[in-house]
């Protein structure tokens, strides 16, 4: 079964849409940090989904206004500035923003997986270095549903070529987060078949995607250049 590659990053920006703007008329601080969007993350998107070919769903829209990456009964779907909305304007939020990015992607997936295609969905995150006090200890992240055995395989194969790219970096499985709590890559799991879907969610230090280092160039380098290379081969038709 060939295997093709598809690409997310649901918290790629931090606009506010103009109709929502006085529900963040003192959000400056959160909209600019780890809270408003992913830093650095759609640039990565953007690149692996370019070198890869493959295509690439975004959201620009802060998370701040609804998170999309969490499921629609979630408490934390809304957030703290967005929570005063009423039950109309809340569904009109997710009718505008939501439904069709979840479902636009819903959508490529299965056409793919009806094409006889395996999907490999790379959603690509950022997380920062420091939450709650805590050191985050890891450069890269992969997150993943353990009980599925092609996103094992998958996730080792792919820490191993970054590493050997440059042993430097921490990279570590199903951290800073667990891969099989709520989140889109879940979602998608209930709805297509083991062997016809692999959701992985990438997570790299906001450390190495805030502005331009040499050290974070280097880091980018490594990461794009591994992935592509164990996506590439299993693009080209490994694994029946």
């Amino acid at each position: 079964m060939p295997s093709a590659v598809v690409v997310s990053c649901e918290h790629g920006g931090n606009i506010v849409p103009r109709r929502y703007a006085d529900l963040f008329t003192s959000a400056a601080r959160a909209l600019s940090s780890h809270r408003g969007f992913d830093i650095g993350a759609l640039d990565l998107a953007r690149e692996l989904a370019r070198r890869l070919g493959a295509p690439l769903h975004a959201s620009r829209t802060t998370r701040l206004l609804v998170e999309l990456n969490r499921s629609p009964h979630n408490p934390r779907l809304f957030s703290e500035f967005s929570r005063p909305l009423g039950a109309e304007d809340r569904a009109r939020v997710l009718e505008q923003y939501y439904f069709p990015y979840r479902l636009e992607l819903e959508d490529r997936i299965a056409a793919l997986i009806r094409r006889r295609h395996r999907v490999i969905h790379l959603s690509v995150h950022s997380f920062t270095p420091r939450f709650h006090g805590v050191t985050r200890r890891a450069d890269v992240g992969f997150l993943y549903d353990p009980a599925r055995p092609l996103e094992v395989t998958l996730c080792r194969a792919m820490r191993r070529a970054i590493r050997q790219r440059n042993p430097s970096l921490l990279v570590r499985r199903n951290y800073p987060y667990r891969g099989n709590t709520d989140g889109l890559t879940t979602f998608f799991r209930a709805r297509f078949p083991p062997r016809g879907y692999l959701g992985i969610e990438l997570e790299v230090s906001q450390k190495y995607l805030r502005g331009s280092t040499a050290r974070g160039r280097e880091v980018r380098r490594a990461v794009v250049a591994a992935l592509c290379g164990v996506l590439r081969g299993s693009a080209d038709g490994a694994g029946g």
